[in-house]
């Protein structure tokens, strides 16, 4: 199989490398600490067609694959991974349900709004006691004949303090389990929804990332996101696409922890010689490097299944994610240890890297959780 980049491909490659090095980098690290979400660089984004690069020209986007998406979020991670996952959420996780599942009206009304960065999405899944075993969540939907009635708690949503659509999950028959499971097109505004707690993150700080609260909120009917009980269903093919993109931010994490171990290596100096001279700093980086190169790989595969219209590729997408945010932790621990005190100091970059890593290995499936796909389907 061929991963040679087509020319469309490097063009948005080099333009998302341009703009994350001249606009996203040298503000990095002062978002990082005051945790500003970055709306300027979003508006700029969308400009160039960041923010809706899987939704088609018709509906305002751009219209590209799922491989661009991939590289275009790699190299925007590289200079700030809290505006690469505000940009793979605007796209994936919101806009990608809303063009497979909405209806006509649903798409015109909503995917222009995410094209243009009018409207940020989020994507509201996971609540207080409710991760990794979505098929049981507490928030529930009450038919009241003209709309429906969304009671509950939505944690550690992505944007959420600063979105505008929602795509909400909620059941409305809790004895059918994962076959109750609703989701909804929920707009900022709509009566009985409030933003609740920000989350001071440990990592990826600038993402607006809080909760959500519904009691009594009305939601039109015609808000429903494909059919009842479909929810589950939209909620998990969501995440296979999804877990392409959190792949592409790993390694783009991973890649820039590498490319400032490499160069600090090259200017350090101890005992008389430089970090690079030494054989265990190579084997560090020659590890680094090929482990980034392997995820990479392995993103690619997974986008290009997707790309060439291949119904199931859960198994892929779950190893990309899950075998790039192993290496995105191992990368950026190596950086740290290269630079040494050095470091573990704000002064440098690569400590921002390491914090922003670990997430990899939580949201979107666990490790642990991307391991039991893998394996259920290579047993199926």
């Amino acid at each position: 199989m061929n991963f040679e980049l087509n020319e469309n491909q490097k063009l948005i490659q080099e333009t998302a490398k341009r703009f994350a090095q001249e606009k996203i980098e040298p503000i990095a690290s002062e978002i990082d600490k005051t945790g500003e979400f970055p709306h300027k660089i979003i508006k700029e984004m969308a400009e160039l067609g960041l923010m809706g690069m899987i939704i088609p020209e018709e509906y305002g986007g751009a219209g590209l694959d799922f491989t661009s998406l991939a590289i275009a979020v790699e190299e925007i991670s590289k200079a700030s991974a809290s505006v690469g996952v505000i940009m793979a959420v605007n796209n994936s996780l919101c806009a990608y349900p809303i063009l497979t599942f909405g209806n006509e009206e649903q798409k015109r009304k909503y995917l222009p709004l995410l094209a243009t960065g009018e409207a940020i999405g989020a994507f509201a899944l996971t609540e207080p006691n409710v991760g990794s075993d979505p098929a049981h969540l507490e928030s529930t939907i009450k038919d009241m004949g003209d709309y429906f009635l969304l009671n509950g708690t939505k944690r550690f949503i992505t944007n959420g303090g600063e979105a505008k659509v929602f795509i909400v999950f909620a059941t409305i028959e809790k004895e059918k389990e994962h076959k109750g499971i609703c989701a909804l097109i929920v707009e900022r505004g709509f009566e009985g929804f409030s933003i609740g707690k920000h989350e001071d993150l440990m990592g990826l700080r600038s993402t607006a990332n809080c909760e959500l609260i519904f009691e009594d909120c009305k939601v039109p009917k015609e808000n429903l996101l494909g059919n009842i009980g479909e929810g589950f269903k939209i909620a998990m093919h969501t995440l296979d696409v999804s877990r392409i993109d959190i792949g592409a931010q790993a390694v783009g994490i991973a890649q820039a922890a590498f490319e400032k171990a490499l160069a600090y290596s090259k200017e350090r100096k101890q005992f008389g010689k430089y970090l690079y001279e030494f054989e265990m700093i190579q084997e560090m980086l020659a590890n680094m490097a090929t482990k980034i190169q392997a995820a990479r790989l392995l993103v690619y595969y997974a986008a290009s299944l997707k790309d060439r219209g291949v119904s199931r590729f859960s198994k892929e997408s779950s190893m990309a994610k899950y075998f790039a945010s192993e290496v995105a932790i191992e990368a950026t621990r190596l950086a740290v240890q290269i630079h040494g005190g050095y470091g573990y100091t704000k002064d440098y970059a690569v400590e921002r890297y390491y914090r922003d890593a670990k997430c990899m290995e939580i949201y979107e499936g666990t490790s642990e959780i991307q391991k039991i796909v893998i394996a259920r389907n290579l047993i199926s």
